[in-house]
């Protein structure tokens, strides 16, 4: 059993965590996308590689898939 136990507890510390944005961090992310002239759904956001993962972000042009770094700087923008 204490095998077992030990194995998962491994699989958790190898798996990629991903954590969810803070209320203020979706706020602030939300200013800026308004600054754009787009909106997203929170639940659309995910806190990535120290910056944040949008996906079907919808602006005035379209929609698309936006990565923002930790200053919500857009470093990329795909239109789907």
């Amino acid at each position: 059993m204490k095998h077992i136990l030990a194995a998962a507890a491994l699989l958790l510390l190898a798996a990629p965590a991903f954590a969810e944005a803070t209320p203020e961090q979706i706020a602030a992310i939300d200013a800026k996308l308004a600054e754009m002239q787009c909106e997203v759904d929170p639940d659309n956001i995910e806190m990535e590689d120290g910056g944040f993962d949008l996906d079907d972000v919808i602006c005035a042009d379209g929609q698309y898939d936006i990565a923002m770094d930790a200053d919500l700087n857009v470093t990329e923008q795909r239109k789907e």
